[in-house]
């Protein structure tokens, strides 16, 4: 019997903190500061408040009302893929064919719609494409014992040559105008992308910090073997995990299809990036085990307004790049410090 479908009638809890955060000591027990201060999001939301205000003081428009908006509709896209990233790096793994799956997934919801299906079975093909490439991914990381990066590596090329092939390499068009409503409509003035990625973000933090499973999740990425010992089924856990990554993927790939109103073979170049980069950003240990999807939001918006406000600025495209090769870096090293 594989170790990975151990099952024992009363498994301990193997991680009694049912969120992201470690204890901080009784020196910080009734005083809501210092609690805060260890929380892994302080970090994240102390960078995000500099930044914010350093792009007021370098560009008058950055805060304007139609430049806010501008950058949470950008952001909404990074920020659902990286809301699967999180799972998937909370485990002590990573995903690297996020970007390709969200081109595949885009590339076969549009070409369904433009060659006459019913749309909504296209959007829910576009869906199950994702959700399929993450249970894939899964099945060889948790019961194959292969490597994350490489089986990720793997299927990345997979996907975005499944993308190239159906697609003729050619963009997909033709999109019935109602497909507007997921990438540029809004809702009593809300942006439906902001709403999607609210939606999805909390539907992600009930998971991870209400139900059993986020507790998992947290004890994998913590000491996997206690975990496994302790009775959790870790291969299911793990095969969960990456089939979020891909459905989440491909739900930004809808928006980002809903946008552009064409299936776009080459999408998603990079994502995977900056969807990593969103994870480290809000204070997620790349090991895995501590971290929190509110975390990841902030490293999202980080990024988001980071990219927004550098453009405004006229930095070129390279700067930028270095500037927030810097800054990640500067985060992975504050998270080893912190729980060094």
């Amino acid at each position: 019997m594989s170790s990975n479908n151990l099952d024992v009638a009363r498994p301990a809890d193997p991680s009694p903190l049912p969120s992201g955060s470690a204890s901080v000591g009784s020196a910080s027990v009734g005083n809501p500061f210092q609690t805060f201060r260890h929380s892994p999001i302080f970090f994240p939301l102390i960078g995000l408040v500099a930044v914010i205000v350093i792009m007021i003081f370098a560009s008058g428009s950055f805060f304007s009302v139609a430049n806010l908006t501008n950058v949470m509709r950008q952001v909404s896209i990074n920020a659902i893929v990286a809301v699967g990233m999180t799972f998937v790096i909370l485990t002590g793994g990573i995903d690297l064919s996020v970007g390709a799956v969200m081109a595949l997934a885009g590339t076969i919801a549009a070409g369904m719609m433009v060659h006459g299906f019913e749309p909504v079975l296209a959007l829910v093909v576009g869906l199950g494409v994702g959700f399929g490439f993450g249970l894939f991914n899964g099945l060889l990381v948790a019961y194959a014992r292969m490597p994350p990066i490489i089986v990720t590596l793997a299927t990345m090329g997979v996907a975005r040559g499944l993308a190239l092939m159906y697609s003729g390499g050619y963009p997909i068009s033709g999109l019935p105008k109602w497909m507007r409503f997921f990438g540029n409509g809004a809702v009593w003035g809300v942006q439906t992308p902001i709403i999607i990625t609210l939606v999805v973000y909390l539907v992600a933090w009930v998971v991870l910090e209400r139900a059993p499973f986020g507790r998992y999740v947290y004890a994998i990425g913590g000491n996997e073997t206690a975990t496994r010992l302790s009775g959790i089924k870790v291969g299911r856990a793990k095969l969960i995990v990456y089939a979020v990554s891909g459905l989440t993927a491909a739900i930004a790939a809808i928006v980002l299809t809903s946008r552009l109103m064409s299936g776009q073979p080459n999408a998603g170049i990079g994502f995977e990036l900056d969807a990593i980069a969103a994870v480290v950003l809000g204070g997620t240990a790349i090991a895995g085990g501590r971290g929190s999807v509110i975390g990841t939001l902030i490293g999202a918006l980080l990024l988001g307004v980071l990219n927004n406000g550098l453009n405004m600025m006229g930095l070129d495209p390279y700067v930028q790049n270095v500037i927030k090769g810097g800054i990640i870096l500067l985060a992975i090293f504050i998270g080893r410090e912190r729980r060094a």
